[in-house]
């Protein structure tokens, strides 16, 4: 049997089926975006370089490793007022620079590790001021997954920093609407397709079952929010391996008890974490150590607890320190289901529920913060669907 190649659009190069032309908004921006892009995101079909590429007018896409011999790219980076948008210990935040906006922005689009490659391999890009960048939600790519809160894809991150840097922060929203719709038609596509995923899914060694809002009101004694927060150093800085947790905060919210560490940093404390967790860095520093940390929280836990969090990083990090394993709930999915949209961020999610003022934090800095907006949140959902099973 012979199966004839999809026909494919040769604007965005998705099959037809699945072409988002049709949902690009193309908006003009005072700064000239830049992209580089490694090979292997060319091959990679729900990739959003190209996708920011076709909406902004006032851009370019270059593709490839070493730009050193590429007369253009060196041209742009030469010129006054050219900026590279990557996190380093030297990046400045969009917002600051409103008054004074780069002339060119270079944005550099790949897997964390293949853009840490374009930049070693290219000194006049690591010689360029650098912009930062602190997403104010979330990424939307629940079809790649991303290492952590803090990574967003190539459109969003471009769309945060461009509406900073111009003054306007909702001005580039409106590009983000072609993306959302690919999203939600790539789910569409998985779910109707027959048979098992084309793609092996990596199945962790440890079995988990995902408990939803019903398993939590039924046992509300187990329950325990978690938030975690990691020292998050800049690819390119040799700091690579994996993220290690510095701040736990967790709560029960059926008692109230409550859980705190701030633990020393077994690699150099990033020089952007205080300010992006909102923690002094003595905090840090002079914190306890990894293990009294894991061994004091394992006191607080209890045999049948559930955990509870805005995806899964906060267990994921406690995973990789060799915390204690317990089920998990993502109120983020649940949260999703019940409003039937994304919810961004757990403080978004709150707005979208209807509570405008947000709670006092039960912790410090942005962990302590969050925690008491998740656990507001999972009241608010219980409180909902008991409403829901009484009417219904």
């Amino acid at each position: 049997m012979t199966f004839a190649p999809r026909a494919l659009c040769t604007r965005c190069r998705r099959p037809q089926a699945v072409c988002w032309c049709g949902q690009l908004t193309r908006l003009e921006s005072r700064i000239h975006t830049v992209f580089l892009q490694h090979p292997r995101e060319t091959k990679v079909a729900i990739g959003t370089a190209r996708m920011a590429h076709l909406s902004l007018p006032n851009s370019e896409l270059h593709q490839g490793v070493d730009f050193q011999a590429h007369a253009r790219v060196r041209e742009l980076a030469a010129q006054e007022g050219t900026a590279l948008l990557f996190p380093g210990p030297t990046s400045i935040l969009p917002h600051t620079l409103v008054d004074t906006p780069p002339k060119n922005l270079i944005v550099v689009d790949g897997t964390w590790a293949l853009a840490g490659k374009i930049i070693h391999v290219n000194p006049f890009l690591k010689a360029l001021p650098r912009i930062g960048l602190v997403p104010p939600r979330p990424s939307n790519y629940r079809i790649r997954k991303e290492p952590s809160d803090e990574c967003v894809s190539t459109i969003e991150a471009v769309v945060h920093v461009l509406g900073a840097l111009e003054g306007d922060e909702a001005r580039f929203e409106p590009l983000l609407a072609a993306f959302d719709w690919m999203i939600d038609r790539q789910l569409e596509w998985q779910s109707k397709r027959p048979g098992p995923p084309r793609v092996r899914v990596k199945k962790s060694p440890r079995p988990r079952r995902d408990f939803q809002l019903h398993e939590l009101m039924k046992r509300p004694e187990d329950v325990v929010a978690l938030y975690g927060e990691s020292n998050a150093y800049p690819i390119e800085a040799g700091m690579e391996g994996p993220a290690e947790l510095i701040h736990l905060a967790a709560l029960r919210p059926a008692t109230s008890e409550r859980f705190e560490a701030f633990i020393q940093p077994r690699r150099p404390l990033a020089p952007n974490a205080p300010v992006h967790l909102e923690v002094p860095p003595e905090r840090f520093l002079q914190g306890e150590s990894i293990t009294d940390a894991i061994a004091r929280f394992a006191r607080f836990i209890r045999p049948n607890d559930l955990y509870c969090g805005w995806g899964p990083y906060a267990r994921e990090l406690l995973d990789t320190e060799g915390g204690p394993e317990r089920a998990f709930s993502d109120v983020r999915v649940i949260t999703a289901r019940t409003i039937k949209r994304r919810p961004g961020g757990v403080e978004q999610a709150m707005r979208l529920m209807g509570r405008a003022e947000l709670p006092e934090s039960i912790g410090a800095g942005r962990a302590g913060r969050r925690l008491a907006a998740l656990n507001a949140l999972i009241k608010l959902l219980i409180e909902g669907e008991t409403r829901r099973m009484r009417e219904g």
